[in-house]
C-alpha cells in the first residue's frame, strides 16, 4: 500500500469483519446445496454468476444487464432477471435468495415471512472485504472451493497491483459533484494504487459531494471520472464547468466504468488497474 496510509480503510481485524458478514447470514449455514437460486441485488448477481454452479441461479435482477451499472451484462443476458418484487420472487420457488442489506427491505421481510431463506449481503467499504464476501456467497451456494479459489485470485490480483512508491493525489468526481471520501472502496482502491484521495484529506466520510471551489484549490494530479451517461443530464454540467477544463489541462486525467467501482467483486481489479496506469503515466 502507498506510504502514510497503512491502518486506513479495511485494516481491521479480519475475524471480526468476517463474523459482521457472516451474521447476515439466514440460515447460518445451509445443510444442502441450494438448487434454485435468485439474486435481487447487483452485486449478489455478479458474485453468484461467477461462482454459482450450472443451473443454480435462476434468475438476477434487472440491473445485471445495465451497462452503466453492470461489469457482466453478457453473462447476464442467459437469465431470466426480476425486479425485486416478492411476489415475483416466490413464483419462481427459490430455496435461496442473495440480497442486499438495502435491497427492497419490505420484499426481503416478506420472503422470509413465507419460509424462503435469504443471505444479505452488507456493501463492501474495502478491497479485504471483498475477499470476504467471495467467501460469504461461496459458503451460501454450497461452492466454497470455487469461493476460496477465486478470493485467492483476488488477493493476488491486488498484490500485483500494489504501489509501493511515494504517492500523488487523486480526487474522483462525478455528476453534481459526488465523490467518495475515507472508509469506502473507492478509497480503498485509490490507496492500494499510490494515490490519496483528496476528498478523504477534506474530511469527507463516505459518499457525498466535493464543493468544486475545493477541488480546483486542492490541485489532485488526476481527476477520476466516469463514462459520460448517454443523453442529456443537467447533473453532469458541473462536469463542463471552466474551471474543472482549466484543472483537467493542468492534470492527469483517468476516465473509468462505474460498474467496475460499484461492487466488491473481483471487476474491481480493472479499475485498480486504471488507477495503476495512471500513477505511472506520472512518474
Amino acid at each position: 500500500m502507498g506510504k502514510g496510509r497503512a491502518g486506513r480503510a479495511g485494516s481491521g481485524p479480519r475475524l471480526l469483519r468476517a463474523l459482521a458478514l457472516a451474521a447476515f447470514l439466514a440460515p447460518p449455514a445451509l445443510a444442502d446445496a441450494p438448487a434454485r437460486v435468485v439474486s435481487m441485488n447487483l452485486c449478489t448477481d455478479q458474485l453468484a454468476m461467477l461462482l454459482a454452479a450450472p443451473g443454480q441461479l435462476v434468475s438476477v435482477s434487472h440491473l445485471a444487464r445495465d451497462p452503466l451499472s453492470s461489469s457482466m451484462v453478457a453473462e447476464a443476458a442467459a437469465y431470466p432477471e426480476n425486479r425485486g418484487q416478492a411476489e415475483q420472487i416466490f413464483l419462481l420457488k427459490p430455496d435461496l435468495v442473495l440480497a442486499g442489506t438495502y435491497t427492497s427491505v419490505p420484499s426481503v421481510e416478506l420472503l422470509r415471512r413465507l419460509g424462503v431463506p435469504v443471505v444479505q449481503v452488507a456493501p463492501v467499504n474495502s478491497l479485504d472485504e471483498v475477499t470476504d464476501q467471495i467467501l460469504l456467497i461461496g459458503r451460501a451456494l454450497g461452492r466454497e472451493p470455487q469461493a476460496e479459489a477465486l478470493a485467492e485470485e483476488f488477493r493476488a490480483g491486488v498484490a500485483a497491483l500494489d504501489w509501493t512508491g511515494p504517492e500523488a493525489t487523486a480526487a474522483l468526481y462525478y455528476p453534481n459533484g459526488y465523490t467518495a471520501g475515507e472508509g469506502t472502496l473507492a478509497d480503498d482502491v485509490l490507496a492500494h494504487t499510490g494515490f490519496r484521495n483528496v476528498a478523504a484529506s477534506a474530511g469527507l466520510t463516505g459518499g457525498g459531494t466535493l464543493p468544486l471551489e475545493r477541488l480546483v484549490l486542492a490541485e489532485p494530479d488526476v481527476v477520476v471520472t466516469s463514462t459520460p451517461y448517454p443523453g442529456a443530464s443537467r447533473s453532469e454540467d458541473l462536469l463542463t464547468h471552466p474551471a474543472l477544463a482549466v484543472l483537467r489541462q493542468r492534470a492527469g486525467i483517468a476516465t473509468t466504468t462505474d460498474a467496475d467501482w460499484i461492487c466488491g467483486t473481483p471487476h474491481v481489479l480493472r479499475a485498480m488497474r486504471a488507477m495503476r496506469t495512471a500513477r505511472e503515466a506520472l512518474e
